[in-house]
């Protein structure tokens, strides 16, 4: 009995995968560059640039979307200045929803990402040598978020979204709106 257990579970495991495998569409699709205002941990606000890539669909609702995105805060006080920088590179899966209208697409999603965070910081003070430091980090990150999405032509689309990136000392929020071209048309 238990031998039966895993076999089973590796068995209809193996069943389900093939069911979605078989679903799945999963070729390039688009391309596309985003905008972003971040509200990152501990800092003011600021911009940020990304690009995606559409993969097609892992199952009927549910793409696949991976992205490149950076940032970078600066701020100074005092004679002190700190800086930080987020390179992040992640795949995210979208679910979108059936809706009656033909022309808004809404979604909700989540998804990985590797954060490479640089942080600088430099103490000046007049007759007193310059003080800096700097250090890296990779951390991995989660993110929750959703947005929506329409035509603007046969061959581009709008999106609008909001992500939340849950990454440890440098959590951030980001509101983005981007534009895709569609391949293959």
């Amino acid at each position: 009995m238990k031998r039966v257990a895993p076999i089973m579970i590796i068995v209809i495991g193996t069943l389900s995968a093939a069911c979605a495998f078989a679903q799945s569409n999963l070729s390039l699709r688009a391309v596309g560059v985003s905008a972003a205002f971040v509200n990152a941990e501990n800092l003011d606000g600021t911009f940020g640039l990304g690009v995606f890539a559409d993969m097609g669909q892992i199952t009927p609702q549910i793409r696949l979307e991976p992205s490149i995105e950076y940032w970078s805060k600066s701020e100074e006080s005092f004679g002190a200045k700190a800086s930080l920088s987020d390179l992040a590179i992640g795949a995210r899966g979208k679910y979108y929803f059936e809706v009656t209208s033909p022309k808004i697409h809404p979604y909700a999603g989540a998804g990985l990402g590797l954060h490479f965070l640089h942080a600088e910081s430099s103490v000046s003070m007049p007759g007193y040598p310059t003080f800096s430091a700097d250090a890296s980090d990779t951390k991995l990150g989660l993110d929750i978020g959703g947005g929506m999405e329409t035509a603007l032509s046969p061959k581009h689309d709008f999106r609008a979204e909001a992500w939340y990136g849950i990454v440890s000392d440098a959590s951030q929020f980001s509101l983005r709106v981007g534009v895709s071209q569609k391949l293959g048309l």
